[in-house]
């Protein structure tokens, strides 16, 4: 157990001496740390208290009226599988033609994190392949794929060929702490198999997303966006190597841009549009904010049936927006622990801060429960230059191909048992925490050095903070 030092005079301190036989004028008196008040209450008056392998499902623990009424149709929507037109459940069909998931549940398994596929081939991991060529659009988003489109989809309705599938093979990189140990990362490499229309555009680029978390999404939606400007530093004027940006999005909705926060490069404005997007992208679902099928080149999306014009409606979709919004944050474990409050400070020591802000108070919000709450998501939604080492070299928006948003760390130290994995980063490459941090680089250079620099006892408990979040 370690402690916070704090001097002290031997003279006036008479009773100390009784206790610390060997004290002196230049010897120190140990007073635990503490944790701040209400430093467990991650998500404000909306965390919930579960530790079990359904933490991350709970509605806000303040949840009222119409919005807990409606968070249950929306549950319902996210985790039932929708199935092909014509059906008798004409709510909850039109899935495809082409698609990575049957239902939202399939990718966010009990509204956790997706992770890389056991074996090549494995479907519904939650590890999709986004797909893009070379320019920008008129709105500022990439041009898909000339022939697959933006999203590599490995799964199809009957009487259409599935698009195709990929492999993955590592390659190696060690890292050597100061103290000798060493940690062998994988890097992975990702290769199209099993294309059935073609070959891709000969400018193809592949930016592989894993599917994250959903707690506290709604949280992040009410931070104003007067806060988010407030931590961007794009130049870097205070000169501490920190030059976060907010990304500059399209709103679908309004027909016009706005901050982006969610997404793995913050390329979505808002909780409707990203639910949206994953509808039309991941299960083939159209709604009234894309109402295009996705299908290959040479493929008449019109010759498979369809689950109506659109396929989800607006009151369906706008519940599972809400049922996305208000899913609850769980408390932080062990925050009283000395070694969670010696990994908390040498975490701040090294800066780590910076980007992962540990408090933030949200604005309003049309789900009055998330308003006016002092949570602690540890982001600032910001673009951060992460370095070569985890560049997938596409850009997205206003994120360069080195870009990734901050992700909230709350929630990480429970992934494991609500998924029965830890697999973190956009792509789920890192097999722990430790791993994610040595991953880092870019503008979190200067960070990872300094925990490399640690001793394995600090190193442990930086790690068991994290944990605790």
């Amino acid at each position: 157990m370690t402690f916070q030092k704090k001097k002290y005079l031997p003279l006036l301190f008479t009773i100390s001496v009784l206790f610390f036989t060997s004290c002196n004028n230049d010897e120190d008196v140990y007073v635990p740390l503490s944790a701040e008040d209400g430093e467990e209450l991650s998500g404000g008056a909306t965390t919930i208290f579960d530790v079990s392998e359904n933490a991350f499902g709970f509605q806000a623990a303040n949840l009222e009226g119409d919005d807990a009424l409606f968070f249950f149709t929306g549950n319902s929507l996210f985790n039932q599988n929708w199935v092909t037109a014509p059906a008798s459940t004409t709510a909850r069909d039109g899935l495809g033609p082409y698609f990575n998931a049957k239902s939202c549940s399939a990718c966010h398994f009990k509204d956790g994190r997706g992770r890389m596929p056991a074996f090549d081939g494995e479907i519904n991991h939650g590890l999709l392949l986004r797909l893009s060529a070379s320019g920008i659009q008129e709105n500022g988003a990439n041009y898909p794929d000339p022939v697959y489109g933006g999203q590599l989809q490995d799964q199809s309705v009957l009487n259409a060929e599935t698009e195709g599938n990929f492999k993955i093979l590592f390659e190696t990189v060690p890292v050597v702490y100061a103290d000798g140990t060493t940690v062998n990362l994988r890097k992975p490499n990702y290769t199209l198999t099993d294309l059935a229309y073609g070959a891709p555009g000969s400018d193809l680029k592949i930016s592989p997303r894993v599917a994250n978390q959903m707690i506290g999404l709604g949280l992040l939606d009410a931070i104003e966006e007067s806060t988010l400007l407030s931590f961007a530093d794009e130049t870097d004027a205070d000169g501490d190597g920190i030059s976060g940006k907010v990304n500059i999005v399209w709103d679908f909705e309004t027909q016009s841009n706005a901050i982006g926060r969610f997404g793995w490069k913050a390329n979505q404005p808002n909780i409707r549009q990203q639910v949206a997007a994953a509808f039309a992208g991941d299960i083939g679902i159209t709604s009234s904010l894309f109402m295009d099928e996705n299908c290959p080149t040479g493929v008449d999306c019109n010759d498979f049936p369809n689950g109506g014009t659109p396929e989800i409606t607006d009151e369906n979709l706008d519940k599972v927006a809400l049922y996305s919004s208000a899913l609850a944050v769980p408390a932080r474990r062990n925050v009283n622990d000395q070694d969670v409050l010696e990994g908390k400070t040498l975490f701040n020591n090294m800066q780590c801060i910076s980007c992962h802000k540990p408090k933030i108070v949200t604005g309003s919000h049309a789900i009055s429960a998330l308003a006016n709450q002092t949570i602690r998501p540890y982001t600032d939604l910001l673009l951060h230059d992460m370095g070569q080492g985890l560049a997938d070299n596409v850009t997205d928006f206003k994120a360069t191909g080195t870009e990734w948003r901050t992700p909230p760390l709350w929630g990480i130290g429970l992934i494991e048992t609500v998924n029965g994995h830890s697999n973190l980063l956009h792509d789920g490459r890192a097999r722990t925490i430790e791993e994610a941090i040595l991953w880092h680089g870019g503008e979190a250079e200067t960070s990872k050095q300094e925990f490399t620099a640690l001793t394995n006892v600090e190193r442990a408990q930086v790690l068991k903070f994290l944990e605790s979040l």
